[in-house]
């Protein structure tokens, strides 16, 4: 998971993400990193259409989307 955050942060690809809000609650996000620290990600979120910051411990998943998969 934290490779495919890197490489959102670094070569500025979307990606997918399964993530559990603080009120419990599943949602899946479609973002693009610009920060990482120890326990959060700073990231534009498409769904809210702005940045945000999400914790780390609360992201269940995260995969590369279809048209990014083949690219590195």
């Amino acid at each position: 998971m934290d490779r495919l955050l890197l490489r959102s942060l670094n070569e500025q690809i979307p990606v997918e993400m399964i993530y559990l809000s603080s009120t419990n609650q599943f949602t899946k996000r479609k973002i693009v990193v610009s920060h990482i620290n120890d326990t959060t990600i700073r990231a534009y979120c498409y769904l809210r259409k702005q940045s945000r910051l999400f914790k780390i411990e609360n992201i269940l998943s995260v995969m590369v989307l279809k048209q990014f998969r083949n690219l590195g």
